[in-house]
């Protein structure tokens, strides 16, 4: 398994002794450098951090509490600098992320994320308090979605999780009334207490090197909110001759409405397509993509299954439709989502051996297919493998060629993140 710890080790032990062989082989002078140990170490970025929303707190940038936590946008977004040692060694990241509800009993998006170093002085946290404004975009190409792609002195916020909360997980868990001790089905012995979701973010780890800003943004529009609590687990490499690689990150897409961003549907009428230049040519390259698509009622973006596009320089790298069958074994997280009854014949041992007879069978809200997620789900990225890039400039372009526009309260929008990440060349 990826996460078990003998695989890790044996994975060091193979760097450790690859590493030897080349020394003996280069020269009798050959003489590497020794690499420092650092250590491996936690960092609790939150610790069931509040994230709600004060309508008559004052606005987007809400001040900084005394934990050191900066509370953005009404306080939906949570924003805290963390310090890490400085690695020279290869390392693996793990994020940790931890959620339940302190009084929200709807689904809502939710996304941990990193803001780039190479933003500055242009961030979400200088936008927030007034000091720099999101750059000038061409409305012909991106209707106005400010902050959504790169631009002048700014690169888009990097999510390091995409998740969805469930129906009232925690809180509510706490609260099995009789209502709820009804809807709750036989093959469930109790609510969840919260949701916990792992990540891999060693290939991120270029972005939260030395120290960084690290965020949790919940859409919730509720005072009472969620609970948050983040950990970042960093291992390093026991070998003293195993460099850390030299990788890179470059954001190129987010349309998650984080400060001031409208809902985006600009799918329903074209192609989203950013320009972008590297300096140098990349190897090892991959793109990430990360997709949920949200709102429209029964028959919007987010309950009927889309075809997604991407193409790098005219290049399909991804032709798919995302969609989650499985969200009805997320039905322990959910104890506040909304029930229907449907009648339907079913088989079943009695008294006089197999029987058949029509029940009211519950089919709860959470159950119900989705564009990509589940309510309680976590959104890993798809990646595709680029390979080789030239150094010069190059378009990227996502299409959704069946999504719907928004219409009065049909919300229909997708909300995609993307990044390029390769290994520097020699």
């Amino acid at each position: 398994m990826k996460n078990d710890p003998l695989s890790r080790l044996s994975t060091w032990t193979v760097a450790c002794t690859i590493g030897a062989l080349v020394c003996i082989l280069l020269a009798q002078g050959c003489s590497p450098r020794r690499l420092p140990s650092q250590g491996g170490c936690v960092i609790n970025v939150f610790d069931h951090a509040h994230v709600q929303f004060l309508p008559d707190s004052l606005g987007t940038y809400v001040g900084e509490d005394p934990s050191g936590i900066i509370h953005l946008t009404n306080g939906r977004i949570i924003l805290k600098k963390i310090t890490l040692p400085h690695y020279t060694r290869r390392v693996s990241a793990t994020l940790t992320v931890r959620v339940e509800s302190d009084g929200d009993r709807w689904d809502k998006s939710g996304s941990v994320f990193v803001i780039p170093k190479d933003a500055a002085p242009v961030n979400l946290l200088s936008i927030a308090k007034g000091e720099a404004k999101f750059p000038a975009v061409d409305s012909t190409k991106y209707e106005k979605l400010i902050g959504t792609v790169p631009g002048e002195g700014y690169l888009p916020t990097v999510e390091l999780l995409r998740f969805m909360t469930p129906f009232g997980v925690g809180y509510y868990s706490r609260r099995d009334t009789s209502e709820r001790s009804r809807t709750r089905p036989v093959y469930i012995d109790g609510w969840a207490e919260e949701t916990c979701w792992k990540a891999d973010i060693t290939d991120l780890f270029p972005l939260i090197q030395d120290e960084c800003y690290i965020g949790v943004f919940i859409d919730t529009w509720t005072a009472e909110g969620y609970l948050s609590s983040v950990d970042i687990e960093i291992e390093e490499s026991p070998c003293e001759y195993d460099p850390l690689p030299r990788r890179h990150v470059l954001p190129l897409v987010n349309t998650i409405y984080y400060i001031g961003q409208e809902y985006p549907d600009i799918f329903a009428r074209r192609p989203l397509c950013v320009d972008f230049e590297l300096p140098k040519t990349a190897s090892n390259a991959t793109l990430k993509y990360i997709v949920t698509g949200h709102g429209g009622h029964s028959g919007g973006d987010e309950f009927t299954p889309q075809r997604n596009i991407v193409t790098l320089d005219n290049e399909n790298l991804l032709d798919f439709t995302p969609w989650r069958r499985d969200c009805a074994s997320y039905r322990r997280f959910n104890p506040t989502s909304g029930v229907w009854a449907q009648k339907r014949d079913v088989s079943f041992y009695g008294r006089r051996g197999r029987e058949t007879k029509t029940i009211d069978e519950m089919l709860a809200s959470s159950d119900l297919s989705r564009s990509n997620w589940c309510p309680g789900s976590d959104v890993p990225p798809i990646s595709s493998e680029v390979g080789m890039m030239a150094a010069g400039p190059h378009r990227l372009s996502i299409s959704i060629p069946d999504a719907q526009p928004m219409k009065g309260n049909e919300m229909n929008h997708w909300l995609i993140s993307c990044y390029l990440v390769w290994d520097e060349e020699d």
